[in-house]
């Protein structure tokens, strides 16, 4: 293991609320770090399970490690507080059922380190379990980011500008607290760094609380961000571009449908949906 200073370079964020049976892979992802500068705090957020007895055994084996308990007040008040308890320059979240390669710190930090223009370090990603193959996230532009979250929660940053956005937003407690998070951090400027490797590994859960979000509350959550972020918005959009998007996407949808190719789909189907009819 490299070893970069002799401070602590590093505090990784480590929310669990009732996560126990995947606790033990995430920390021992970070506990293989090829670099030695760094902290866990994991916040057990409520848990009712063994999350206490999983991170005991870390902590025991491994001071870099803590373990700390809270009631449950949602992922968001749980990453606050194991910053407020942590003292690296840089954090990096991990969720509690998520994993990270080896040399993800190391490569993060180097790029943080050297390249102050930078505010958010992050790399290509893989799902596991559920879903596998690589993550396909749209690239980054402070616009496109108002449309669609494209930096997964556990990408690197510094401590100052944790502190100048704030924080996550404790009230974002149904989800997208991570969104959030990055539209404000990057509203006044910052570049992001994407490492062309995969080092994240996202796990795919059917009971996964964003993938668990119906049409109501996302509609719901998207307007608290429009909401939080309201003048922003209304600085890069305006009525007519988005009337005009939702016409050509509506365009472009008709197109696929009345193409030769989607006929002939419909066609080659047209018999084996009449057989499930049969059996029916």
């Amino acid at each position: 293991m490299s070893q970069i200073n002799q401070t602590t370079n590093i505090s990784f964020i480590v929310p669990c609320y009732n996560y126990g049976k995947y606790l033990a892979e995430c920390l021992n992802s970070i506990k293989n770090q090829s670099i030695n500068n760094w902290e866990c705090i994991v916040i057990d957020n409520g848990s009712t399970d063994n999350t206490r007895e999983v991170a005991a055994n870390f902590v025991n084996q491994d001071k870099r490690f803590q373990y700390h308990f809270t009631e449950q007040k949602g992922v968001s008040f749980a990453r606050n507080l194991a910053v407020s308890l942590s003292v690296g320059q840089c954090l990096l979240p991990v969720d509690a059922d998520d994993r990270i390669a080896p040399t993800y710190a190391e490569k993060a930090f180097q790029i943080i380190s050297t390249k102050p223009q930078v505010k958010v370090v992050y790399s290509d990603a893989e799902l596991f379990e559920g879903s596998t193959g690589k993550w396909i996230l749209p690239e980054y532009s402070l616009k496109a980011m108002l449309t669609e979250n494209s930096i997964f929660c556990s990408a690197m940053y510094r401590r100052s500008d944790f502190e100048k956005a704030g924080g996550y937003n404790e009230e974002m407690k149904e989800g997208f607290e991570d969104w959030d998070f990055w539209i404000r951090m990057l509203k006044d400027g910052g570049e992001v760094f994407k490492i062309p490797e995969v080092l994240f590994y996202y796990r795919i859960r059917a009971s996964s609380r964003n993938s668990s979000l119906d049409y109501e509350k996302q509609l719901l959550l998207r307007k608290r961000i429009y909401q939080n972020h309201k003048a922003l918005y209304d600085s890069l959009f305006n009525w007519p571009e988005l009337l005009f998007n939702q016409y050509r996407t509506a365009n472009e949808l008709s197109g696929i449908n009345q193409s030769a190719e989607y006929r002939l789909g419909k066609f080659l189907l047209k018999p084996l949906r009449a057989l499930k009819k049969l059996f029916n």
